[in-house]
């Protein structure tokens, strides 16, 4: 199939496109820039030129694949407010796509986060986000629609990715933790974070794209929870810094803007997408993966 793929060039993006022309696939990914078109052809992709605000270019590029896979959004920003316009960007272009698939069989695959779903309970593949929560609601409640008008459309919720030149969340914990001049955890650190490494997540969209049905959501999870205070622990000691309990209320002198997401018991199952993908993660856990990777290079 010819895939659309738009973040391409990202973290997790690169990596799908990757999976994709090593499973027999071609690859049309969306580019913002020369660095981006550089990158996607590196990959072995062609590389288009545009931004999730060019709806004519989605609609052409959607118009000539077999199955687009949605991964564009910016990169996490601590600025809340930034982000919600990326969301109101995100959610503009799925629609644009998903017109242009209705009634017609292609596959769209999107993406959301695990997170901000239900508080201390294992998420499952069948919860709903609520119709006023934020980050994510724009990407799966726009996906919600345009299945409603006949687009075979499906969501990816994406959790803590780990692999090599990361760009998720351990990093600011570690550059946290060298600020603070020691390693922090709050409580009794056991809140858990949703794990996988990125060739074992990217793999799920196409699984996704290949299998999947109209409205169905799938969790590229490998590890259903990770405390804090292991993630943490492993930073002290690659670090040589003394690994600290904080209270609650201290929390956000340590975390700032971060606060919120270090506090968050986030256990996720993916039953469900290993039962209807087949999908079975094989790369190595987060805490492997920090202590042996390149995580404390620069």
């Amino acid at each position: 199939m010819k895939f659309f793929v738009t973040g391409g060039s990202g973290y997790i993006g690169s990596h799908v496109v990757k999976d994709l022309l090593a499973n027999g696939h071609e690859v049309e990914g969306l580019s913002r820039s020369e660095k981006n078109d550089l990158q996607l052809r590196a990959l072995g992709a062609e590389a288009l030129r545009g931004d999730l605000s060019s709806h004519d270019v989605l609609r052409r590029a959607v118009q000539r694949s077999d199955a687009i896979v949605h991964l564009a959004f910016g990169a996490f920003s601590q600025d809340m407010s930034e982000n919600f316009e990326r969301g109101r960007v995100e959610a503009d272009a799925i629609s644009v796509m998903g017109d242009e698939v209705a009634g017609v069989g292609k596959p769209l695959v999107t993406t959301s986060g695990c997170g901000l779903i239900a508080e201390g309970v294992v998420v499952t593949e069948d919860m709903v986000r609520r119709p006023d929560e934020g980050l994510f609601r724009s990407s799966e409640q726009m996906t919600a629609n345009v299945v409603a008008r006949g687009a075979k459309a499906m969501v990816v919720r994406i959790p803590q990715v780990n692999g090599p030149n990361n760009e998720g969340f351990v990093p600011l914990l570690i550059q946290l933790a060298k600020a603070n001049g020691y390693a922090a955890y709050i409580g009794e650190g056991l809140n858990r974070w949703p794990a996988a490494h990125v060739e074992d997540a990217a793999a799920v969209y196409r699984l996704a794209a290949e299998k999947g049905q109209a409205g169905q959501i799938f969790h590229a999870v490998a590890e259903e929870g990770v405390a804090l205070r292991d993630i943490a622990s492993v930073i002290a000691e690659k670090l040589d810094l003394p690994l600290r309990s904080i209270a609650p209320g201290e929390a956000e002198l340590y975390f700032g803007q971060f606060t919120m997401f270090a506090a968050m018991d986030n256990p996720v199952s993916s039953l469900v997408t290993r039962n209807e993908l087949g999908w079975e993660p094989t790369g190595p856990t987060m805490l492997e993966d920090i202590r042996n990777g390149d995580y404390f290079s620069t």
